[in-house]
């Protein structure tokens, strides 16, 4: 099953093209207003954007082009009139996968729209380009490499690992792989292990009947029927209690289970990709993790670095939520002040992407202006990188701000040792070089090398 967004202004167009998506299975979105399909396209997990062409508000081209902005990689087919054949030579050259013209046969669309939605599954993927991959938003070598890596193992059945601290975000990493395996028309299922006491956990994963225990009512499938022939998430793997563990690895090596007081063994064909934010390793070795289930779930493991890795990937982020929260708050901000943005790319983000995201929502949500200043960022004081002082020594306003929030005192001190480490480094160790080169007296330096524990 594919998301699908169809763009038209006539409502017997649109009205068709849904009925038609979705008795062959797919969910859609319809619209006749561009505008509002830029809002589907970044609020939805859309695959396949069917849209006219030739539309009042806007064309289909320029909607292509704003879409294409946040989500490079949707594939566009686009709906021409009989008689203008130019509208579908521009739309191909502007990056549609393919374009129909009207009238059509339903035949004709299908096999269309079957080889646009595999186009996004198929092994032989084009060169990642652009500032997103399946929603995930970087430019940095770190994330070059996942997405290198993802495009090589999607296609595969192999099981993935994926580890990183909370708020990297290894659920859309999860989903990606998923997006772009040759299964990606079925069923993404997630689960989060520390969200579910150990007593249901196994009705979770593998179904109950109806009576086998106090309060099972009815029949239910778990999240391994569910994902049969696609993907199970299993969030916070390294959460399993050690029977979980076992019975998890049994359903992994028989690809079998029965439900629970259930007595029919059901087959399964079912790719499982994990995630963890603790060093599964190290749990083997503490004891605490199965050596067999590890080696079993982590056949490809796959790291997110926290974001403190990849600052350069920080100003696309703040783009990206500094457009989504002035959209939600009704508010025009268009970007951060020089040093709002140094504060932020000299912050540590102990909570990664997600933290960021929070922090550029509640500045949104507080900025009196179209431009988000530094007073209007919520930070954790004590995990600001020790950067944050050096990048006040050029900047009176942003020195004026750190003293405001640290005070002039602290301020003053952070600066003074920062130069007296500098004149140290400059003079090649030489404290009484040092000393000239400051013009104070070398009793003064090494008075205040002692004071700041300067080695």
């Amino acid at each position: 099953m594919a998301t699908i967004l169809i763009v038209d202004d006539e409502l017997s167009m649109r009205e068709f093209l849904s009925i038609f998506l979705e008795n062959e299975g797919h969910r859609t979105f319809d619209t006749a207003r561009a505008t509002e399909a830029i809002e589907i396209a970044r609020n939805e997990e859309i695959d396949l954007v069917i849209t006219d062409i030739r539309m009042p508000e806007m064309n289909g081209l320029a909607l292509l082009e704003a879409i294409r902005k946040f989500k490079s990689s949707l594939p566009f087919i686009m709906i021409t009139a009989y008689a203008s054949p130019d509208d579908a030579v521009t739309a191909m050259k502007g990056g549609a996968f393919d374009y129909i013209t009207k009238p059509f046969k339903v035949e004709e669309i299908k096999d269309i729209i079957v080889s646009a939605l595999k186009s996004q599954t198929s092994p032989l993927a084009p060169p990642i380009s652009g500032t997103t991959f399946c929603g995930i938003i970087g430019t940095s070598a770190e994330m070059r490499k996942i997405f290198e890596v993802i495009q090589r193992i999607a296609p595969t059945q192999a099981n993935v690992l994926i580890s990183g601290e909370s708020g990297t975000g290894k659920e859309l990493v999860a989903r990606a792989v998923h997006k772009m395996s040759k299964v990606a028309d079925q069923a993404f299922v997630p689960i989060t292990c520390s969200a579910i006491p150990e007593s249901l956990f196994e009705s979770e994963l593998f179904g109950h009947v109806k009576g086998s225990f106090t309060g099972a009512t009815t029949s239910k499938i778990g999240i391994f029927a569910a994902a049969n022939n696609g993907s199970a998430f299993l969030d916070e793997i390294g959460e399993l209690t050690p029977l979980i563990q076992t019975k998890l690895l049994r359903v992994i090596q028989e690809r079998e289970f029965k439900p629970v007081g259930g007595t029919e063994t059901i087959k399964i064909n079912v790719r499982i990709i994990s995630a963890t934010n603790k060093n599964l390793e190290q749990e083997v070795l503490k004891g605490n993790f199965r050596e067999d289930l590890f080696y079993r779930l982590a056949v490809v493991p796959l790291r997110v670095p926290p974001l403190r890795e990849r600052k350069e990937d920080i100003p696309l982020l703040v783009d990206h939520f500094l457009e989504k929260y002035s959209q939600e708050f009704d508010k025009e901000v268009t970007g951060l002040s020089s040093y709002a943005m140094q504060v932020l790319m000299d912050y540590d983000y102990p909570g990664n992407v997600r933290e960021l995201e929070n922090i550029i929502e509640r500045g949104v949500a507080m900025s009196s202006s179209n431009i988000i200043l530094p007073e209007s960022l919520t930070l954790s004081e004590h995990r600001r990188s020790k950067s944050m002082a050096a990048s006040t020594l050029s900047d009176g306003d942003s020195n004026f701000f750190v003293a405001k929030e640290k005070g002039l005192e602290p301020l003053m001190s952070d600066l003074e040792k920062e130069i007296i480490v500098k004149a140290i480094e400059e003079a090649n160790g030489s404290k009484m070089k040092a000393a000239e080169l400051l013009k104070i007296s070398f009793r003064s330096l090494r008075y205040k090398v002692q004071k700041y524990n300067i080695s």
